[in-house]
């Protein structure tokens, strides 16, 4: 009997160190993101053009990545490659990045550090303020700071950086929220759904001069 139960004790210390080994494989393999190669992959695929070399984009159509959250950033790029969040021109280009690539340049460019923006309209920004920080309780509208923080920081690994950002393109991108062009995060649909294109562009210029 004492040569059985010593079996069954030795196998089940076998079967929970073979787990416990099992558990620690996907964390030994999945390998560290690589700035250099994130440069390089950025740079070869002609990301700057677009995006400047630093992430830090000129051209108000075009969004600012330094400093972004890379879990984010990386979400995107998976989306556009699958086609959950379309654009002609960044699913082409999701398209020819790696897994690996789409990793490393996300966390190059979270490593950036972004330009600070401006807000231009002074009677838009004093409306943009009310509803980021307030929102809109009569159509039940959410305060942005609640998901973005208050100073558009956004909370890594779940809501995305938005201060500084391009008013234009924030403007571009709640409306295509709203108008179900965009439509790979149901959150932001709900909410621009509820915003008219004055109250869109006030919030989107506010939120450019946040830092």
């Amino acid at each position: 009997m004492k040569s059985i139960a010593s079996l069954l004790t030795a196998l089940a210390i076998g079967v929970s160190a073979s787990i416990a080994l099992a558990a620690t494989e996907p964390a030994a393999k999945a390998a560290k993101p690589d700035l250099v190669k994130g440069e390089q992959a950025f740079a070869a695929k002609a990301c700057a053009a677009c995006h400047a070399a630093d992430g830090n984009s000129a051209v108000p159509a075009n969004p600012k990545l330094a400093q972004q959250h890379p879990e984010y950033l990386l979400k995107q790029l998976i989306e556009f490659k699958s086609g959950k969040r379309k654009n002609a021109i960044m699913g082409g280009m999701a398209n020819t990045l790696t897994d690996e690539e789409m990793r490393d340049v996300s966390w190059f460019l979270a490593s950036k550090t972004e330009k600070p923006g401006f807000s231009k309209e002074r009677d838009l920004v004093a409306v943009g303020e009310k509803i980021y920080r307030g929102g809109i309780a009569d159509r039940s509208v959410p305060a942005c700071a609640g998901c973005h923080s208050p100073n558009g920081a956004g909370i890594p690994a779940q809501y995305p950086r938005i201060a500084g950002q391009h008013a234009d393109y924030i403007a571009s991108q709640l409306t295509a929220f709203r108008d179900g062009v965009r439509t790979n995060s149901v959150p932001m649909t709900g909410v621009a759904a509820k915003l008219n294109d004055r109250e869109i562009k006030a919030v989107a210029d506010y939120i450019a001069g946040l830092r």
